[in-house]
């Protein structure tokens, strides 16, 4: 469920493209059966004809139903559900298939040390204070920082091995944060070493208008 919840939200774009074609395709179906219809006179006639059309009905409402799904899962479930998010990532638990491990211990004995600060982030508006950027951390991570921007729809927050730009959202809330709890990160998951971490503020319309990022070690138990 949610790989299919991620593929909704990553491929939005590409969807409502898809569904507007299925829509207008839809649409001129029912036009030409409604005329159809309104043609026929003998029985039989009116009977295909009506078949015609109800079977252009029905494909015009999977297509709205299709598009509200859509629109639901993008804008109300995916910011909604921080716990479906973070079920995608290690930190909840799943395993790491052997390929991924490969790719994994390839990029950490490729990372380097830490970037000395953080990029993207502004004081007051979107911050992370702790972890301090470079800071060596284990078990359970209560993340403090900022997050207030006028027009705020939600921010998640999401790590990366440090060196790759494949993230991984941790979870997600909708209520402005000043000076607080961020959230929590579970390294106990993570293989130790270099990773990303940062918090992405998007706006009412699921717009990014801002990104926090900061360098963090995991140290093993």
């Amino acid at each position: 469920m949610q790989d299919i919840l991620r593929f909704v939200g990553d491929y939005q774009g590409v969807l409502y493209f898809l569904l507007a074609l299925a829509g207008v395709y839809s649409f001129r179906r029912l036009i030409i059966a409604w005329r159809e219809w309104r043609q026929a006179y003998f029985g039989l006639e009116r009977e295909v004809s009506i078949q015609r059309l109800a079977q252009a009905i029905a494909f015009l409402t999977t297509v709205v139903v299709m598009a509200g799904g859509v629109f639901f899962v993008s804008v109300v479930v995916l910011p909604g559900l921080p716990a479906a998010l973070a079920s995608s990532l290690d930190v909840a638990g799943a395993a790491v298939s052997s390929s991924e491990e490969e790719a994994v211990g390839r990029i950490t004995s490729m990372a380097t040390e830490p970037a000395a600060g953080s990029e993207g982030c502004v004081p007051r508006r979107l911050e992370i204070t702790s972890p301090r950027s470079g800071e060596e951390v284990s078990g359970t991570v209560t993340l403090i920082g900022t997050v207030d921007f006028p027009n705020l729809g939600f921010y998640k927050y999401e790590v990366a091995l440090y060196g790759s730009n494949i993230w991984s959202t941790v979870a997600a809330r909708r209520e402005p944060v000043r000076n607080g709890e961020l959230g929590k990160l579970n390294t106990t998951f993570l293989t130790p070493g270099d990773y990303l971490l940062q918090v992405v503020a998007l706006d009412n319309a699921a717009q990014e208008i801002g990104v926090c990022t900061i360098a963090i070690r995991v140290r093993g138990e």
